[in-house]
């Protein structure tokens, strides 16, 4: 039996070229560890043959058995998927060869060897996997991490955060520190605004010397010469007092910046205010039978404007002995920069002291309105009706713009309510007076035969 398995052997395989056969010495099997008791003569004898079989095959690919008779493993690498009407399909993308001594294994690198199911390369740095939906678990896709995001590894679960004063690069592949942004006076906007600021304080103080000079003349004399001096005085602060908010935040500067603005523009409204009465009260007081002569002069003027004062700051020292305004750097506006800026620290305390204004404002608008058909030929009041017109319709709109804004613009927003403002007291109350003064000396009298022609 085992001669007709060896011939048959032998007729299935050629004889193998001398130049790949085994040396003619045969090694020495141990036939005890390829064989139980109990296997057949015939087998032994067959087993013992196979490794002396070497021979290769029409496509130069080599074959030989192992000592122990198997092959040399072969695979192919195949790929199923399942098409939409349930067929499936196959493709060859690559194979192992144990015979070779390198390169045993071989993938087709132009087959499509992952697809569609799979993604053919792993996640790269910046990208994290993400769950296909309605494909089986193992599937995913590669997403962007989100901005204020990194990832720096190859199939990232998931991306990291970067901390609060950090952003991602352009990559998301590391965070980098977020750039730091205030309105300084080296920025277009800064620096417009102090340059106005200035330009308008110094204006003010050209009229005040213009006031001083022409001080007993009867178009400044006229509705309380010392009443505008204080309000062109507390108009120039107004205007300095914007330089507060511009440059880097400081603890001193956040304090003195809220408290400073209201207390100046206290000042000029009441002033305003102030010398609307003052019309009022001088008018009525010619009156035969009046009780307001004894109120005409400046002395109630000054109290006025000291009251009204007083409740500016006892607000004000209240507001800082209970939550006072502190710098405060916001990292939640912009997500590419620090913002620096001042929190008023009680927003409550803020809109009470613009409501204040407001309400002052109001009061004068009214008064103004009221006395403004007085037969007076220096009669002031109405342009304190128009500079309160403008002055309400400024900071009515400053209320949803600075809820609006964030950032650095909420302090232009802040800056501009001042500075227009303010320009406008100054343009209404004092412009005229000064063309009169230069432009028209002959109305500066109290000659009514001048004033009537």
């Amino acid at each position: 039996m085992a001669d007709r398995i060896v011939s048959a052997v032998k007729s299935f395989f050629p004889d193998p070229d001398p130049a790949h056969t085994l040396p003619a010495a045969e090694p020495e099997i141990d036939h005890g560890t390829l064989f139980t008791a109990k296997d057949p003569p015939a087998n032994k004898k067959l087993n013992a043959l196979m490794p002396h079989v070497r021979f290769r095959t029409s496509s130069g690919d080599k074959i030989y058995f192992k000592d122990n008779g198997d092959a040399q493993a072969r695979y192919d690498i195949v790929k199923w998927y399942f098409l939409n009407s349930r067929n499936k399909k196959s493709i060859k993308v690559g194979s192992f060869d144990g015979s070779k001594s390198d390169g045993k294994l071989f993938v087709n690198d132009s087959a499509n060897l992952w697809g569609p199911y799979f993604s053919e390369e792993p996640c790269k740095p910046g990208f994290r996997k993400a769950k296909v939906e309605g494909a089986p678990s193992c599937c995913y896709t590669c997403v962007l991490c989100a901005d204020g995001e990194m990832s720096n590894i190859t199939d990232a679960q998931s991306c990291m955060k970067c901390s609060k004063y950090e952003k991602s690069n352009t990559g998301r592949t590391s965070c980098i520190l977020r750039d730091i942004n205030y309105l300084s006076y080296e920025d277009h906007l800064g620096f417009t605004l102090s340059s106005i600021s200035v330009i308008l304080s110094v204006t003010c103080a050209v009229i005040l010397g213009i006031f001083i000079k022409y001080r007993e003349t009867p178009i400044v004399r006229a509705n309380n010469r010392y009443l505008s001096c204080l309000l062109l005085i507390s108009l120039m602060l107004c205007f300095l007092c914007t330089l507060l908010f511009i440059g880097r935040p400081t603890q001193i500067c956040c304090l003195f910046q809220q408290v400073t603005f209201g207390i100046v523009f206290t000042i000029s409204v009441s002033s305003l205010l102030a010398k609307t009465l003052t019309v009022i009260i001088a008018f009525n007081a010619t009156k035969p039978g009046s009780k307001l002569k004894k109120y005409v002069g400046t002395q109630l003027a000054i109290i006025l404007v000291i009251v009204c004062s007083l409740v500016d700051i006892v607000i004000s020292a209240v507001w800082l002995a209970s939550n006072p305004p502190f710098p405060e750097a916001n990292t939640l506006s912009d997500p590419d920069y620090i913002i620096l800026l001042c929190n008023e620290g009680s927003v409550t305390f803020f809109f009470c002291i613009i409501g204040y204004i407001g309400t002052l404002a109001l009061l004068s608008f009214i008064a103004a309105f009221l006395a403004k058909d007085f037969p007076d030929r220096f009669n002031e009041a109405k342009n304190i009706t128009f500079s309160m017109l403008g002055f309400c319709s400024v900071w009515g709109a400053f209320v949803p713009a600075y809820l609006s804004s964030k950032g650095s613009r909420m302090v232009a927003v802040e800056i501009f309510a001042i500075l227009s403002s303010s320009a406008g007291l100054l343009a209404c109350i004092f412009i005229p007076k000064c063309y009169i003064i230069f432009l028209r000396p002959e109305l500066n009298t109290k000659d009514p035969i001048v004033r009537k022609h």
